[in-house]
């Protein structure tokens, strides 16, 4: 593949030359990484099954792992969902455009490898206006995963996307970073009741006042064909080794501290995630802190860009913690127990 195309455009104004020439690249079949509000997605015609194939390719994701597809519209949406149950409007209604993945039958135009094989199909509308306007130019819809290598962590700028991506794609879009910074809830709207596969941006609290009846998130069903995206063990991981403890309070970071300290006597480098209030708990360490802000939305918006910083760090091992499970928190300790492999450390 030749090199990756650079083009930059400005979320305010009309469709300019970047927007209508990535809209091009789309309609050609070719791979357009574009910010979203949540991460920046690797997009290609979701009509077209050699370019969704393509996205498999340059990602090195696995077939099995579907993706969502991206619409302009509503009126998008009915070439995309074979139904619409009313519950799908009130939700779209409330939270699209924005991060919201609903979870339908899939629609014949829909190809089977976007979805894994599955019969249904995730999609939503993207706040991002350079989304929106690149979604308007193509006029098809675009499926998108995360434009970064499959089970690194997720990109929230252009230049996490080339880090990655550079030379395997056919050009990215630099709409600068991305506003959330944390990937979409996706909503099983197949189930009953309703089912949080994935916890992300709009929170659980936000979806009940919706439809109360909405459950999860839940694991999936061991060998049963993957309905979303982020399901897996291991994810959005860093190639250092990560240490996640469980919990914020005094106890977690005076374990977190004990640890960093051990490590730093071994003689290795030391890095850790830690909100604003929190970095003089390492004060005295020679480690590296990256700092992720005063409260969940903006540690939810810096959580993926700390991660790369460190990880690009040469340092050997990385230490953070989890939050409670409220509001943002349940997705941020999704995010960090699967950048882990899985498993929390538990503080004693």
């Amino acid at each position: 593949m030749p090199e990756t195309i650079q083009l930059t455009v400005s979320p305010v104004g009309e469709p300019n030359a970047s927007i209508v020439r990535a809209a091009s690249l789309l309609r050609e079949g070719k791979l357009v990484a574009f910010p979203t509000e949540t991460v920046y997605g690797l997009g290609a015609d979701a009509t077209n099954p050699a370019a969704v194939a393509a996205i498999f390719a340059a990602k090195e994701r696995p077939a099995s792992d579907p993706l969502i597809v991206h619409i302009a519209d509503l009126e998008q949406l009915a070439s995309v969902v074979a139904e619409t149950p009313p519950l799908a409007l009130r939700l779209a209604e409330r939270f699209w455009p924005g991060p919201l993945t609903l979870v339908l039958p899939r629609a014949e135009l829909i190809p089977p490898n976007v979805t894994a094989g599955g019969p249904t199909v995730g999609v939503r509308m993207p706040a991002s206006l350079v989304a929106q306007k690149l979604l308007r130019a193509a006029a098809v819809p675009v499926a998108a995963p995360s434009a970064n290598r499959f089970m690194r962590t997720s990109p929230t700028t252009a230049a996490h996307v080339l880090a990655d991506l550079d030379g395997r794609i056919d050009c990215v879009l630099d709409g600068g970073p991305c506003a959330v910074g944390m990937e979409s809830t996706v909503l099983d709207l197949t189930t009953t009741p309703p089912t949080v596969l994935r916890p992300g941006a709009v929170t659980l609290e936000a979806l009940h006042e919706v439809a109360p009846e909405i459950v999860g998130p839940v694991a999936p069903d061991a060998g049963a064909v993957a309905r979303a995206p982020g399901q897996m063990k291991r994810h959005y991981a860093p190639r250092t080794r990560l240490l996640v403890f469980a919990g914020q309070e005094e106890r977690a970071l005076a374990a977190l501290r004990a640890e960093a300290e051990i490590a730093l006597t071994r003689g290795e480098r030391v890095g850790a995630l830690l909100p604003d209030n929190e970095i003089s708990a390492l004060d005295g360490l020679d480690a590296r802190i990256e700092s992720l802000g005063a409260d969940l939305a903006a540690i939810s918006h810096n959580l993926y860009a700390a991660l790369r910083a460190l990880d690009d760090a040469g340092l050997d091992l990385l230490l953070t913690h989890t939050y409670d499970d409220e509001g943002l928190g349940l997705a941020l300790n999704d995010r960090l127990r699967r950048a882990a492999g899985g498993s929390l450390r538990s503080v004693q």
